[in-house]
């Protein structure tokens, strides 16, 4: 199951308790605050959690598999993520 926005506003809710109107606006604008640095090509750096990275793709040759042409893809951003090894070393060691 994957976790989702919802789930953790409710974790905060309950393990904070805090109410559920301020745990959705904390949730609300920690992901906005994110976004914003992303946007602008900041990486975001999350101690003992990991690294968001915006990094630019090239053009790159592609093929339309509807009818096998060539074409040529734009070149675009992507985010990419790296954990940190705090967080690789617990994965790892579960089971």
């Amino acid at each position: 199951m994957a976790l989702t926005k919802a789930h953790i506003i409710d974790a905060i809710h309950k393990q904070l308790d805090l109410p559920k109107k301020k745990s959705t606006d904390l949730i609300e604008n920690l992901i906005e605050i994110i976004k914003r640095n992303l946007e602008t090509g900041d990486d975001v750096l999350i101690s003992g959690f990991g690294k968001f990275s915006v990094n630019r793709k090239k053009n790159r040759k592609g093929r339309n598999p509807a009818t096998g042409e060539d074409m040529i893809l734009p070149a675009r951003k992507v985010v990419t993520f790296k954990c940190s090894h705090l967080l690789r070393e617990k994965i790892n060691s579960k089971g």
